[in-house]
């Protein structure tokens, strides 16, 4: 089974304060011209997107600079709600890993969940590749500082804005490759999720 665990780019969620993206139909079949020509323009950051070290971190690599092994590759789903403690983020690091072998590489949460800096320590220090949630950060959204700056140092890719409500708990296959936006803070990707 394929879950496709991305938000449509035109009405997707927003973080506060970002741009929306817009639609413009520069040419129509309809008004008697050749094709049918989209431009748009967004946010590097809108709805289901990737955060690259420089996102936050000065001197950190861009988007197109990331190994695309961060972005594919088994994963681990679970449920969380709430703010994730130490203690929740060593717990859900050990149901990955004997979920699938190496599914403990890249977590996804699904549910209200906010990462505190307390369990970015903890997914720093197990040297993981990627965490996904469904928030449109994956710190706390008044203050998301502190978290990006613990993960994105250690080189943690953050998959934010994803859709995880069909998905039950477990190990799957991930690929959330971003657009190759080159340097960029962060780029849009279209992430799926696919039964081990």
């Amino acid at each position: 089974m394929i879950y496709d665990i991305s938000q449509p780019v035109f009405g997707c969620a927003v973080y506060p304060g970002d741009p929306e993206p817009k639609k413009e139909l520069l040419s129509s079949l309809a008004n008697g011209d050749v094709c049918n020509l989209t431009a748009f323009s967004m946010c590097a950051h809108n709805g289901t997107h990737v955060d690259a070290p420089l996102h936050f971190l000065k001197d950190g690599k861009g988007v197109g600079s990331v190994a695309l092994t961060k972005f594919i590759g088994s994963a681990y789903v679970g449920t969380a709600e709430g703010d994730i403690d130490a203690q929740d983020a060593k717990e859900l690091l050990e149901k990955a890993k004997n979920a699938f072998p190496g599914a403990e590489r890249r977590i996804l949460f699904k549910g209200n969940a906010t990462v505190t800096r307390e369990a970015a320590t903890v997914f720093a220090g197990a040297g993981i590749d990627l965490i996904g949630s469904e928030s449109q950060s994956v710190g706390p959204e008044n203050a998301p500082m502190a978290v990006h700056l613990t993960l994105l140092s250690a080189e943690i890719v953050l998959l934010e804005g994803i859709r995880l409500s069909a998905v039950p708990d477990g190990a799957y296959m991930l690929n959330c490759a971003p657009l190759n936006l080159g340097e960029a803070d962060g780029a849009p990707c279209r992430a799926i999720l696919c039964n081990l």
